[in-house]
Parts: structure tokens; sequence; C-alpha cells
């Protein structure tokens, strides 16, 4: 039974009756079916009530599959919320997670440490030239604060300049930066100086690009509103803006970033570079980091004006690097652009009426449908797969950079059905 845990079975011998394997095999089924039933009620029980849950409690990852207490599999196409970049459990990940466990886990900023300097190192090498300076914390949402602090404390003006259908986190400063007025809204007031300008709107930002301006900050591929592209020069438009009015860009990379796209940054396909960049998600392989990049040229900050306590301990610098060199090794992001493109190609040719556009870039797609996407999440659940949304409408698919063209064919596979069974022709 995938899943099960070896210590709650016995063992016996070939002597003993053949039905006592069966027997034995459908108490351990019954077993998990009350032990899935009982740790999602135990969760019901005391969870915040922040998240919606899907009624599945998973237990253990393996590549591009996940398994759920019952022992039952899932293809996932989450990765975890764009996280699990080299599937779950890789082992050059698992390898240096526990070699550098049993070594040193925590070691603060105040003091030099070695997997903090190699991971310094690594990212330096991949990153666009001139990114040299870093701030490590443990989340996207982190990093994002981060980068405002960085823009003010370095240009010494208030101005945050953000996106429309943009999403950059959930703490207060981040918050201030994402567009949903629904995440917005019970939290008001939020932080003053920010102000939203339509994504790829060249007129609008040269409008509000001013001297007050201390930073704008997008996503280059907008990953929670349904998967927006930038369009044509758009980023070239807003760099040359933010150089002559003395304003920083910042490129939320923290979804796009290393490899999700087909380049190590999204920022490439159009050749910029930004001032600041923010990562985050699957930087260290699963484990909690988030990082703030900017211009050597910038400064650094004044000493005490940020900080985190958990920020680039040597346990996940160690997964990070793990994870970066196996990106590396691996050819991933440029496996993640040749996988996409053709998968992105099988999708736009199903012709589904239900289907509005498919969009994408590498191995972040966004299918847009003509209703909401929520029974169609429910009925992959069903047939073994797991997705997201992205909006209301917009079903959107992360799988790890692992995943293969077989792997992506039973996808399209089961979305064909699912578009067929839940929503017909009622395009």
């Amino acid at each position: 039974l995938m899943g099960a845990d070896p210590s709650r079975c016995k063992m016996h011998s070939s002597e003993e009756a053949p039905g006592l394997a069966r027997e034995m095999r459908y108490a351990v089924e019954e077993d998990f079916i009350q032990e899935q039933s009982s740790l999602i009620a135990t969760v019901q029980r005391h969870t915040s009530g922040a998240y919606s849950k899907r009624p599945i409690a998973i237990v253990r990852g393996q590549g591009v599959m996940l398994y759920d207490a019952d022992g039952r599999e899932y293809l996932d196409m989450t990765s975890g919320q764009g996280v699990a970049l080299l599937g779950h459990n890789h082992p050059a990940v698992v390898q240096a997670i526990d070699s550098q466990a049993s070594r040193l886990i925590t070691c603060p900023q105040i003091f030099f440490n070695d997997q903090r300097a190699a991971l310094y190192q690594q990212l330096v090498a991949h990153l666009p030239e001139g990114l040299e300076r870093f701030f490590l914390c443990n989340s996207g949402a982190e990093a994002v604060e981060g980068a405002i602090k960085v823009a003010r404390l370095l240009t010494r003006r208030p101005g945050i300049i953000a996106m429309r259908g943009g999403f950059h986190g959930r703490t207060l400063g981040a918050l201030s930066a994402t567009w949903e007025a629904r995440l917005r809204r019970p939290f008001k007031p939020l932080v003053p100086g920010f102000q939203h300008i339509p994504y790829n709107d060249a007129e609008a930002a040269e409008l509000a690009i001013d001297n007050t301006t201390a930073a704008v900050i997008l996503e280059v591929v907008q990953g929670e509103s349904g998967v927006h592209l930038a369009q044509g020069n758009f980023l070239k438009i807003l760099h040359k803006l933010c150089q002559e009015r003395g304003a920083l860009l910042i490129f939320d990379e923290i979804q796009t970033g290393l490899g999700r796209t087909g380049r190590w940054f999204a920022g490439q396909h159009d050749g910029v570079t930004p001032d600041v960049m923010c990562l985050g998600k699957g930087i260290a392989g699963g484990l909690p980091m988030g990082v703030v990049v900017w211009r050597s040229e910038l400064g650094t900050l004044t000493r005490g004006s940020h900080g985190s306590t958990f920020g680039g301990n040597p346990l996940v610098c160690a997964a990070a690097l793990a994870t970066l060199r196996t990106l590396e090794a691996e050819n991933l992001p440029e496996r993640a652009a040749l996988t996409g493109e053709r998968f992105l190609r099988r999708l736009r040719g199903m012709n589904h009426p239900m289907v509005r556009e498919v969009r994408g870039q590498g191995l972040m797609i966004g299918i847009e449908l003509r209703q909401r996407v929520t029974p169609a999440l429910k009925a992959l659940m069903e047939r073994g797969v797991l997705a997201l949304s992205s909006g209301r409408t917009t079903l959107r698919l992360l799988p790890p950079l692992i995943v293969d063209d077989q792997t992506l064919d039973r996808v399209e596979g089961a979305i064909e059905d699912v578009l067929e069974e839940v929503y017909g022709d009622n395009g």
C-alpha cells in the first residue's frame, strides 16, 4: 500500500494462512482511511481559517508525485504553489539538509558562515550582472517587504508604484503593493505612499513616475491574476523611465525566477535587468527562504535598519546551494523552456469552446475558462491531478521543472476529460 507506515505492519511467516495478508491489507487500508479522516478533523478543529482546504491529507512526496494518507497518488501540477522546482524530496536537497543538520542548523547574520558565503557566490554566478548585494529572509512576502525598505532607504523617497492585477504577498507592506481589493479592504489603512497603474500601460507609467517615486514594483509574469505576461517593450520602457527619474525598478521574481519561465529569471526574456529583485518559493528546494538582491552601486543598508533572526541560516543556505547546483547541472531552465513550449502547443490545440485563452511561458501556464474554474479543480483532483486557480476563471499549472512529456500528456488528457465532463459544450 503506497504511503503505508511500515512500523504499523506486522511481519508474518509464509506458512500462515494466505487470507491473513488480505485481512492485514484491508485493516491497514481502513486504518489509513480513519487516519485521514481524523487528521482532517484535527486540522479543522484548530486551523486559523485563513486557508480554503481541499479534502485530502498529503503525507508523502516523490518527484512529481504526492500521496495522501490513504495511499492515493496525485500528479502535482502545483509544485506546492511554485516551490518544488526539483520535485519532492530530490536526493541532492535531502542529502544537503541531512549533512548540514548534523553540522550546524542556525547561525545569525551577526556572524560569518560558510554556507551563506557559498550561496552568495552561487547566486551571483546566475544573476544578471551587477546584482550582488543580498538580504536573506524567510519568504517571498518578506523579500518584498525588504525590497520596499531598500528602495526607500537608498533613494530617500516615499512613493511606490505597483501594477493593477499584481500580487506581492499578504504582510502589510506587500499587501499595499498587491492590487486585489478583497485582500486589501479588511486591513485598511495600509502603508501610505502606494499607487497602482494598469499593467502594460506605458503612458500611465510615464505619468505616474516622478521625483517622489522610490520604486516601481511588478511581477514580470502576473501569477495570481491569471498568468499575464509583460507585452511589447513595457519592461524596457519602465527601465528607461526609472533611470531617467531616479526611481528603482523592482522585479518580483518570486514565482517566475530560477527557471520557471524557461530562463533563470523572467526579465531575461526581455533583456531587462532591474535594480532590485525579489526571490523566494523554490530557491531552497522546499525550505523557507526569501532573497532581496540589488545593484552593488546603490550601496548598502544602514546598520540596524532591517533584520531577520532566521534569515540565511546554514540549513536553508545548504538546501538552496543544492537546489541551484541541481538546476544548473540538469539544465532545468532550458528543459522548462522546451517542455513548456511543447505543452503549451498541445494545450492550445485542444480548441475546446470552454477555453477562452491559453497563456504562459516555460512551465508557468494559465488556461482561462469561460466559467468559474473551481469545478474543474475538483474534477481534476478526483482524477489524481492537483492544479491551482489564478483568479476566478483561470486554471494555473506550475509543474516541477523535472516533469517529462509523458506526464504532461496525462495531465492534458485529464484536462480534456474534465472540460467535457464538467462544462460540456457550454462555451
